[in-house]
């Protein structure tokens, strides 16, 4: 079934590509546990979009990607993103059938203010994305894993101006290719940006879920960086919330290091599969010594009020993970 979806969305797309482009990586990593795992997993069910297996070299991700970006003098653009590794088996959650897809969508740009998208394509919530070399850290937050890195539906967004614009979505549900009930979900932004500061309120809405999402990013000078996202969720009567604080220095063109602080509470297992408060910590150095390669060392700490890392053949309250991951991209 999904070899018939990407024939149909690449013949669909064709006759519009003039000028695509052709893009992709592949990210490696090595993770330390000094829990010496047995089963080698260094996060629960559902985290561990990066760094899912201690003590062993993995595919993190692989993406090759195909796509045309909309523009004044072509209004139309499609992105075909296609990936592989044990980020992607993660994200989709034992869904074989599009276990490799990421993004497919096509995009009208109405005019400079209006646009529309519609397919599978990356979550308007969070901070940190699915892709590990456009973030700060390595690994990411588990906030972030207990946000939707992509959604499948159409979206709508409008510019008020060269500072303000805002979105809307009409999805499938949380982070779905295939919708798993008749009930739609709504998903909007708010976005604010200039010179030095961006930021947005997103929230997430449908019959059982509610989700509100705030990330700030200021920008203090052209080396130095800070940021904050905030989280609150409800669903039945469980309720979550999570804060995390970032900052990021670059030391010069080639080099840089980030901090992130967390605190995440679910006490009553709404999103991560226990009841739980857990706090993080992570200090990750990125190198690039090439405009293809990436290099990023990283020290990360995780603390619960449960038992929910593994340690040997038992389990655990904490656990400190050392990484190293080398993206290529093309």
């Amino acid at each position: 079934m999904k070899h018939e979806l990407i024939a149909l969305f690449l013949i669909a797309t064709a006759a519009y590509a003039d000028d695509p482009q052709f893009s992709g990586f592949v990210d490696i990593q090595f993770a330390w546990n000094d829990n010496r795992p047995a089963n080698h997993e260094n996060f629960f069910p559902g985290a561990g979009t990066t760094a899912k297996r201690a003590n062993e070299f993995a595919v993190n991700l692989a993406q090759v990607q195909w796509s045309r970006a909309v523009s004044a003098e072509q209004p139309v653009g499609f992105t075909l993103a296609l990936v592989a590794g044990e980020g992607a088996d993660v994200v989709h959650g034992g869904d074989d059938t599009f276990r490799h897809l990421y993004q497919a969508s096509v995009a009208y740009r109405f005019s400079d203010a209006l646009a529309i998208e519609g397919g599978v394509y990356p979550s308007h919530i969070g901070m940190e994305g699915f892709y590990t070399k456009d973030n700060w850290n390595y690994t990411r937050s588990i906030m972030g894993e207990a946000s939707p890195y992509f959604q499948t539906g159409v979206k709508a967004t409008y510019a008020f101006n060269d500072h303000w614009s805002g979105r809307v979505d009409l999805l499938n549900g949380w982070q779905n290719i295939r919708d798993d009930d008749d009930n739609k979900s709504i998903g909007t932004q708010v976005a604010y940006t200039d010179a030095s500061l961006t930021a947005a309120f997103n929230t997430f809405i449908d019959v059982e879920r509610k989700f509100a999402d705030v990330v700030i990013v200021y920008r203090a000078n052209p080396r130095f960086q800070l940021g904050a996202a905030i989280d609150i969720g409800t669903e039945n009567d469980a309720d979550w919330y999570g804060a995390v604080a970032y900052a990021r220095y670059a030391i010069n063109e080639h080099a840089a290091i980030a901090f992130r602080a967390e605190h995440f509470s679910d006490p009553d297992n709404g999103i991560t599969g226990f009841a739980q408060t857990i706090n993080e910590g992570t200090l990750t150095f990125e190198l690039r010594p090439h405009d293809n390669l990436i290099l990023k060392l990283e020290g990360r700490y995780d603390k619960s009020d449960a038992g929910v890392f593994f340690r040997k053949d038992a389990t655990t309250d904490s656990q400190f993970l050392a990484l190293a991951g080398v993206v290529v991209t093309f």
